[in-house]
């Protein structure tokens, strides 16, 4: 074998516009982390620095116990259960399933966005009931805290739902199933079992399909709820890459360069305002009778914008 298994995730996580594979990637790499110091410290008897490092991705239920490690609220999404592989295995694949349609017709940003604000919008949700409910204030001294990425999948399902209600899946057994049921499907099960055994989990699964809902809605009316994801995670990104040693010097240009230059700018407002318009009414007519309605040039266009 030519390649070791670390190149071949390292070839993945280097493809252009790939957040679906990044962000499993990352979610199986901490996944792996605890369960490798899960082994090795319960077989060196060391069960409290076990708990310990699993404490900073596990968001607790009590606002008293979440201030003294509050990262955690987005932590918490990317770790899984250690003792049920289908816990990460079912998120991964339905979020890879959904992401894919984000990422074609929206773009790798909206992906990353949808997914951090549904794991923030989670875990606010369950801090909240935890905090002011009575029914689950009682059950709150009974719980060790939460982990997975369930409600930042929910916002991700819930996003494509909302997006293109009418796209279809072929589900196994039951045949061609619109994407809109299977979100509402998800949605109504949480709900159902916000006061079961999993309480807090299917509550947080709610408060991700909202911010899905919430998320797709603003942005058909031209609002990035998720641009300050990606400026912050931008701003991140700058402290690892090293500054230009390139001198860069500025010379005014002659006046009838710069006034061509102002007509070529005023061209290109106008021109960028009337894409916008065009992928708006694109959007609004896969709300109304969705993807496959389109024709081939308004998917050629929608395409096109989604690498912007």
């Amino acid at each position: 074998m030519n390649n070791s298994i670390l190149d071949d995730f390292k070839n993945a996580w280097n493809k252009p516009n790939n957040a679906p594979a990044q962000l499993i990637i990352i979610n199986v790499v901490i996944f792996l982390f605890l369960a490798v110091i899960n082994v090795f410290g319960t077989l060196a008897g060391l069960e409290g620095f076990v708990q310990i490092v699993k404490n900073q991705f596990t968001i607790p239920p009590t606002f008293i116990e979440f201030i003294t490690r509050p990262w955690t609220i987005i932590t918490y999404a990317f770790a899984h259960s250690l003792v049920d592989i289908f816990h990460i295995l079912f998120n991964m694949l339905i979020f890879y399933w959904f992401s894919r349609l984000i990422l074609e017709f929206l773009g790798n940003n909206r992906v990353i966005s949808l997914y951090v604000l549904g794991a923030l919008a989670g875990g606010v949700a369950y801090l909240l009931v935890y905090n002011l409910i009575p029914f689950y204030q009682e059950q709150a001294p009974m719980i060790s805290g939460m982990v997975g990425a369930s409600a930042a999948v929910y916002a991700v399902v819930v996003g494509a739902a909302v997006f293109m209600p009418n796209y279809t899946f072929f589900l196994m057994f039951l045949g061609p199933v619109k994407i809109k049921y299977i979100a509402a499907f998800y949605v109504v099960l949480s709900f159902l079992g916000s006061t079961g055994g999993n309480a807090g989990g299917n509550i947080a699964h709610l408060g991700g399909a909202m911010m899905g809902w919430l998320f797709i809605s603003q942005l058909k009316s031209g609002t990035d709820l998720g641009a300050w994801v990606i400026s912050f995670i931008n701003w991140v990104k700058s402290f690892f890459v090293p500054a230009s040693k390139i001198k860069v010097t500025h010379r005014n240009p002659p006046k009838n360069t710069r006034a061509r230059q102002t007509r070529s700018s005023v061209s290109s407002n106008a021109s960028t305002k009337s894409e916008q318009e065009e992928i708006d009414a694109i959007l609004d007519k896969i709300s109304q009778s969705g993807y496959d309605s389109l024709t081939k040039e308004e998917k050629q266009k929608l395409f096109n914008a989604s690498k912007n």
